[in-house]
């Protein structure tokens, strides 16, 4: 009697084994690690571009006297891009990544801004260092674009499953809930990086 009930058991669990990775439950796992992995690469791009912005910002002052608004608003936009708090439920709710994208909008909008300053000032448009740190936020940016479009690809990838039959069956009964994703409108803007013209 014991043999059976243990053979029952193995086979029950066997059998929602089976039944589990037929619903894509295995599926689930690898896409939302997929997309873990391509959001810690879409932070650490953010993150780069932060820390080039206090050298950018003080290079800047050294050649301007006028420009202490534009500054004072790189300044600030970094400080709020960098200050929101990141946790895994980023991820899930629409509204914390709402949030996260327009912050990162916004330091993309005055490091524009920022970067059109140099027009008025030959002297740091020649500057080497100045050169330098435009090249590498250039860099940068375009680093951010791609980490994007592969994060973006993770979530579509993890949303069709998610919403597919039968494993859309597994999603309901896992809480495997549809991932945020960057908008369209958003995307375009942060899509364009900065202006940066080396004068040439």
């Amino acid at each position: 009697m014991k043999i059976m009930k243990k053979s029952f058991y193995y086979l029950m669990v066997a059998a929602a084994a089976i039944l589990l990775s037929a619903c894509g439950y295995n599926q689930f796992q690898q896409k939302d690690e997929a997309v873990k992995a391509a959001w810690a690469e879409v932070l650490n791009q953010y993150q780069r571009r932060a820390d080039l912005i206090p050298n950018l910002v003080n290079t800047v002052k050294g050649y301007t006297q006028h420009e202490s608004e534009t500054l004072t608003q790189v300044t600030q936009a970094r400080a709020n891009a960098t200050s929101f708090k990141i946790t895994p439920e980023v991820l899930n709710n629409p509204e914390a990544f709402k949030q996260f994208q327009q912050l990162q909008g916004k330091l993309s909008s005055v490091l524009s801004r920022l970067m059109a300053v140099s027009e008025r000032y030959p002297d740091l448009k020649a500057d080497q260092r100045f050169r330098d740190l435009q090249a590498q936020l250039e860099g940068t940016e375009n680093r951010i674009t791609v980490a994007r479009q592969r994060y973006i690809q993770a979530v579509a990838d993890y949303n069709i499953l998610a919403r597919s039959f039968p494993s859309n069956l597994t999603a309901m009964m896992f809480g495997y809930k549809q991932k945020a994703s960057f908008t369209v409108e958003n995307e375009k803007a942060l899509s364009a990086p900065p202006a940066v013209n080396f004068g040439k």
